[in-house]
């Protein structure tokens, strides 16, 4: 998905427009997720971008995405672009002896609920 998304649009509630657009990108994000994985890829990763403009857009995160969106309304732009490219993913094993990052800050005798 490459997309300039236009948040003023004539005889449309902003915040309506604003919703829309985030429902289409979580679409496109669903849909793209329920294809088939290639051969030896274990899920599927986004490569995005996002800026004011196309000209201007940086890589970011998939979980930023909402909060820049939200950004961007909250100053009163009127459209962002958005790049969304889908790409097979491997996640690669811990080493042994690996801690898990979620598990560093637990001390000795602590349950992890």
């Amino acid at each position: 998905m490459r997309k300039t998304f236009q948040l003023h649009v004539e005889g449309k509630n902003r915040d309506r427009v604003l919703d829309a657009v985030k429902h289409e990108i979580r679409k496109y994000i669903k849909r793209e997720r329920r294809r088939d994985l290639p051969e030896g890829a274990d899920f599927w990763d986004f490569d995005c971008r996002f800026g004011r403009t196309k000209d201007v857009a940086e890589a970011v995160h998939l979980s930023a995405l909402t909060g820049l969106i939200n950004e961007v309304a909250g100053e009163g732009g009127a459209q962002f672009h958005v790049e969304i490219i889908a790409k097979p993913g491997k996640r690669t094993p811990r080493a042994p002896g690996e801690a898990d990052p979620e598990r560093d800050d637990m001390q000795e005798g602590d349950e992890g609920v």
